[in-house]
């Protein structure tokens, strides 16, 4: 059939199975709104107020669903927009596809209104990035864009296309393609990696398992489960991996790192086999590497050969798809027992558990009520600092793809439209947004968003009227010399909401805030919990820039210290 660009893309996008875009329109891309117009009962077009609000929600849906996330922005401003979202899906590994349009060929290179080069721009944040000239390349490139963007390690592809290939009157022949779903990586498994891993964790007294997000991309949440039931070993996640085990076994010590618990601190600091599936190594986990799992062997399994001994020197690796390679090695394993390594964890959580201040309404105490009130049985988005912190502490994830955070780039302002990304991709599930009062003010916008498509996500607010993490390392390293970190003005949370088109609380007491959450959980449409606490509440544990993570803290520690 005969098709103009602009209808290209849209037919591709069906090929791929896309019912829902996150985007914003402009003149470049005005030929591929027209057509998405005509096309409104196939794909539902979510017009944020922001562009990043779009990246982000684009995310938030990939996260969510497993499925690629697709956003669409203009030219110039509109392109450079979605760089920060662009940004977070690279550094989590999410596959995103962002199709921006450019000026005309014959107007590139000239200055030319609203015209840059977004392929070079987002070059080093991208697992690929194309700019379409020629229509003859559209659809191939659009195909190849999604086969990138899930296969292997998935990240975000960029197609720019200039706006003559999307001209009504430029057409071509079409000829429409069944999309093959990638196979997982398999190809890289070695037989002999998968004998010295298995003798490895033969031979461990006292093994540990640290589970990254890379054994949620997989879908290795069962086979996980089967390991952990085989070699009766301690399970502690990053921020990222949490949900793929579940938070609830009696194996599960916590997170790890910077602010991960004790007992999975302390534990991976003494374990003599250290069993990494799926994860990086962030400086956030590790603390100082010279001290990181000191007494351990390391076993890594990845899909990514890039990863391997770049920030932790490894015993043994195995590179692939880790779903498959669980299966494999479980295939191999007897089943032991580790007792005593046991009891000493179990020890731990009984001597070193997550505690904080139960009189006061605190950041700690919403998580938990949260989760109380969830049944834990809900998707939750955050934006980045302490509350982060604490839903990753306090709320216990079953499931995958249960908790959408920004691990890696850290991106204050993201939780919002991830969550309104989020419940698109998964309607019947309960969706909320957890943020410090510094990250709402940045995208807070996309409260509009929600209330104009009555997406129904509950924001809630952990709102101390100060920068809360920077504040935190200001009191604890800096002297408490509190530089640009205090918001104590007159902004007012929720006439802003209520003024954007959402349901919105003020809340000040325990008891205000179940009753308020309870209202948001039965109001089928946008609401905002704005919940004041106190400014100098922290998280703990926590280990000090640079230090090892067998001396992460808490304020026993410090009062202690002090006396």
């Amino acid at each position: 059939m005969q098709l103009s660009g602009s209808e290209i893309i849209i037919e591709c996008l069906k090929e791929q199975g896309v019912n829902t875009v996150f985007g914003y329109p402009g003149g470049t891309i005005l030929n591929v709104y027209d057509e998405l117009y005509k096309h409104s009962h196939e794909i539902n077009h979510i017009l944020t107020s922001h562009e990043q609000g779009a990246a982000h929600a684009a995310d938030g849906y990939a996260r969510a669903t497993g499925k690629v996330g697709v956003c669409m922005a203009t030219s110039g401003p509109g392109a450079t927009n979605l760089v920060t979202g662009i940004a977070t899906a690279y550094m989590d590994s999410v596959p995103v596809v962002a199709i921006t349009a450019n000026v005309g060929k014959s107007l590139l290179g000239k200055d030319t209104f609203q015209e840059i080069d977004i392929a070079g721009v987002t070059m080093p944040i991208t697992k690929h990035n194309f700019i379409v000239k020629d229509i003859n390349d559209l659809a191939d490139i659009i195909r190849r864009a999604f086969k990138i963007a899930k296969t292997g390690r998935p990240g975000p592809v960029l197609v720019d296309v200039t706006k003559d290939v999307t001209d009504p009157k430029n057409i071509i022949e079409f000829t429409p393609v069944k999309p093959e779903e990638p196979a997982p990586v398999t190809e890289t498994i070695k037989d002999e990696d998968i004998e010295r891993a298995v003798k490895l964790i033969n031979e461990s007294e006292k093994p540990y398992v640290y589970v990254g997000g890379g054994a949620i991309i997989s879908g290795a949440d069962k086979e996980l489960a089967k390991l952990i039931e085989l070699i009766d070993a301690p399970v502690c996640d990053s921020l990222m991996g949490k949900g793929a085990f579940n938070g609830e076994d009696d194996h599960y010590t916590g997170m790890i790192g910077m602010h991960g618990t004790k007992t999975s601190n302390y534990g991976v600091s003494e374990c003599d086999l250290l069993i990494v599936i799926g994860a990086r190594f962030s400086d956030r986990v590790t603390g100082n590497t010279k001290r990181f799992a000191s007494n351990a062997k390391i076993l890594h399994i990845d899909v990514d050969a890039a990863e391997i001994n770049k920030n932790i020197k490894t015993t043994a690796q195995v590179i692939g798809d880790a779903n498959e390679i669980l299966k494999r090695i479980n295939e191999r394993l007897t089943r032991t027992e580790h007792k005593e390594w046991m009891d000493k964890i179990r020890e731990n959580k009984a001597k070193f558990p997550l505690t904080y201040n139960s009189e006061t309404l605190n950041g700690q105490y919403i998580v938990e009520k949260i989760y109380e009130m969830t049944k834990g049985d809900a998707i939750i988005t955050t934006e980045v600092g302490q509350h982060q912190m604490w839903a990753a502490q306090f709320y216990r994830y079953r499931n995958p793809r249960t908790l959408i955070t920004s691990g890696g780039l850290g991106t204050m302002g993201y939780g919002l439209g991830a969550s309104l990304g989020a419940k698109m991709g998964c309607p019947d599930k309960t969706v909320i947004n957890i943020a410090g009062d510094g990250c709402f003010r940045m995208n807070m916008n996309e409260i509009a968003t929600a209330a104009r498509y009555n997406i129904p996500v509950i924001q809630v607010i952990i709102n101390n009227h100060v920068l809360g993490m920077v504040r935190q390392w200001q009191t604890l390293f800096y002297g408490q010399r509190y530089s640009n970190t205090v918001l104590n003005d007159g902004v007012d949370f929720v006439k802003l909401s209520e003024a954007m088109g959402a349901r919105a609380f003020k809340v000040t007491t325990k008891e205000e805030f179940e009753k308020s959450f309870n209202e948001a959980l039965n109001a089928g449409a946008p609401v905002v919990l704005d919940c004041q606490v106190d400014k100098d509440e922290k998280v703990f544990p926590m280990v000090a820039p640079g230090g090892a993570i067998s001396e992460a803290f808490s304020q026993e520690d410090l009062d202690a210290r002090e006396s």
